[in-house]
Formats: structure tokens, sequence, C-alpha cells
């Protein structure tokens, strides 16, 4: 298995198929047929197999969010998926070890991400955070802006990768939710 990086716009046609299949595959049935969800990420993580299909992904979003009043570079990862039948063969932690690796020797202060399952992050330094949470609302289907959310969530999780400390309180994404 090797990772490689790429810039979204640097994705050409046959990779955006095979990331799509892989996201379908993955995430269905709330999956459209496409290679994002909401939103292009800025870069992703492509694991291949020994025959150069992807067989991992992962997506990465760099912002700036505002965590009470103080601003903090985040480093969100979107949609992290292995192949059905390569699950457990630690291609998921190798590209998770690969993301905290950009978030620390990067200017990043903190790692973010939703996880409906918490095991592979928990074991990888990530913790959950309980902080009422302000987002931009997209309909992921028509590809528009629906308005302004505000929610916490159970999924929401972190690891440090800077000096800053996490706080409880109000997150405003500036942004989507992932």
């Amino acid at each position: 298995m090797n990772i490689h990086r790429y810039l979204e716009l640097e994705i050409d046609e046959t990779l955006s198929n095979e990331i799509s299949d892989l996201l379908v595959a993955s995430f269905e049935p709330l999956y459209p047929n496409r290679r994002y969800f909401k939103q292009l990420p800025h870069l992703r993580l492509l694991a291949f197999g020994d025959e150069g299909e992807v067989v991992g992904h992962v997506g990465l979003d760099y912002r700036v969010m505002n965590l009470n009043g103080e601003p903090i570079q985040v480093l969100g990862v979107i949609d992290l998926c292995v192949k059905k039948e390569m699950q457990g063969d630690g291609i998921g932690k190798a590209l998770l070890n690969e993301v905290i690796d950009l978030g620390e020797t990067n200017q990043v202060d903190f790692l973010l991400l939703f996880a409906d399952r918490p095991d592979l992050y928990l074991r990888t330094g990530f913790n959950h955070v309980d902080n009422m949470c302000t987002w931009l609302q997209i309909d992921d289907e028509r590809q528009t802006t629906r308005g302004i959310g505000e929610a916490s969530f159970d999924e929401l999780m972190i690891r440090s990768v800077g000096d800053k400390a996490w706080t409880e309180g109000h997150l405003d994404l500036i942004g989507y939710l992932y």
C-alpha cells in the first residue's frame, strides 16, 4: 500500500471516478454519486493497493474557525474510508497517522472531525468535545445554501496538534459542516 497526497484541483477524471466509487460504497445510501458530499476538500490522501487501485481515502479541509472568540487553525478530517474487503488491514490507521503528521508539522492548532464510529479516532488521540456549533447549512442534493445552523454534536471530536488548548463553549465553523 502507498499513500499519496493530491490537491483537489489535480484530480483527473479517472481518479475522480475511483474516489466516487469508494465513497458511494463506503457511505451508502447517503452519499451522492460524486467525489464529495457538500463541498470539495482542499487536499486528499489516497491509499493505493498493489494493483494501483484506490483502497483508502481521507479528505482534508484547512480553514480558520472561531473558538469562543479566538481564531484557530483547523485541519478538518472528511470521509475517512477504506474498501470493505481491506478493512482491518491498517489502511485507515495509516491514513489517519499521515493526517496527524500533517497537522503536527504545519500551522495547525487542531484536527477536527465528526465521527459516527469513533473507535479508530479514540485510539489515535482524538477526544469527544461538547461545544455549541454554528455552521453554514448546505443542501447537498441541490448544492445550495439553506441558512445557518446551530447545535451541539455527540460526534464532534478534536485532536490538539499545536500549542493551543481546546475550550468548551462556542465553535463557529465559519463554513460548512463536514
